[in-house]
């Protein structure tokens, strides 16, 4: 019995350490892999941690760039904005001067019609005196007595007017007038004189009293409505219009200078004041066209320059025609 006992306990005990030994096999397997598998774990990571790197780099290059590139963009802008503001201080210093020169040669205009008008009012006066002069002529010499020579005066020279004790015939005027004169008084009495009046209306628009200056240039146009100054006046009345925003007003008085007087003085500086008149009231297709029309019909003249600045500053590209 015992050494059966002894012999089952012996195979108990082979059992239990074939039991244990049994499993100690994969284990050792399983190892091996887990570490083979660590390996490639770090390895991979290893990997990631280099790719990283590179883009971390790569990132750094590209915000790099990126920070030239917004810094160029923003000197290219303050350039661009240096470059628009020099340019528009020039053309003020261009509108500058050519408000200047346009205000000289209209005070030139304006002097050189002066000059006209009393030229004008010269020749009439003389003419006026030729007449008055062949009229006293014509109706003294019948005065004479028959069988003398006409108009002789002491001293025997023929042909020379009767002197102050001399009595004209009856019906004949006094004071050395013409017989056909007299109507003409009341006529000259009731309008004003021309220069002086067209003067003082310019002298009253100088100094801003526009109701008082308007109201000599339109007694100049009621009066002498074909004369020369009758355009000056009519600009005129349509600068102050202007000054005050009256537009619609300004544009009609513009117009009877540009279709009444063509070849007046004051046409080119009317076209240009309608057009900005029209660009005022919003009709810009109106008042471009003007513009147009005033640098293609005087391109030489300093309101031309000025529509050409205003053109170009609306990006209104004038054509080839308008810019000879």
């Amino acid at each position: 019995m015992q050494s059966t006992h002894g012999i089952r306990y012996r195979l108990l005990a082979a059992a239990a350490i074939a039991i244990f030994l049994a499993p100690a096999m994969p284990a050792h397997a399983v190892a091996k892999e887990i570490v083979e598998l660590q390996t490639q774990v770090q390895q991979l990571l290893d990997m990631m941690q280099r790719l990283q790197s590179t883009a971390d780099q790569k990132f750094a290059l590209l915000q790099s760039l990126t920070q030239q590139t917004a810094d160029q963009a923003n000197q290219m802008t303050a350039a661009v904005n240096a470059l628009q503001k020099q340019v528009q201080t020039q053309a003020d210093a261009v509108n500058g001067k050519s408000d200047a020169v346009s205000g000289q040669v209209q005070s030139l205009n304006d002097s050189v019609d002066e000059v006209k008008s009393r030229i004008a009012k010269l020749d009439k006066s003389i003419q006026d005196l030729q007449t008055q002069l062949q009229t006293i002529q014509a109706q003294t010499a019948p005065a004479a007595a028959p069988g003398t020579n006409p108009g002789t005066i002491p001293g025997g020279l023929p042909g020379a007017p009767p002197t102050g004790d001399n009595i004209a015939p009856a019906g004949a005027p006094t004071g050395g007038q013409a017989g056909g004169m007299a109507p003409a008084a009341p006529a000259s009495a009731q309008a004003p004189p021309l220069p002086e009046t067209y003067q003082a209306g310019v002298r009253d628009f100088n100094s801003a009293h526009y109701q008082l200056a308007s109201s000599e240039f339109q007694d100049v146009v009621h009066y002498y409505p074909l004369d020369d100054l009758a355009g000056n006046a009519q600009f005129y009345l349509g600068e102050i219009a202007y000054h005050q925003q009256n537009y619609s007003d300004a544009i009609n008085f513009y117009t009877a200078v540009l279709t009444g007087f063509s070849g007046n003085a004051k046409a080119p500086a009317a076209q240009l004041h309608k057009g900005l008149a029209l660009l005022m009231m919003n009709k810009r297709e109106a008042g471009i066209k003007e513009l147009r029309e005033l640098v293609e019909r005087h391109p030489q003249t300093p309101e031309a320059m000025q529509a050409r600045t205003k053109l170009n500053g609306m990006g209104v590209r004038i054509t080839a025609s308008a810019a000879r």
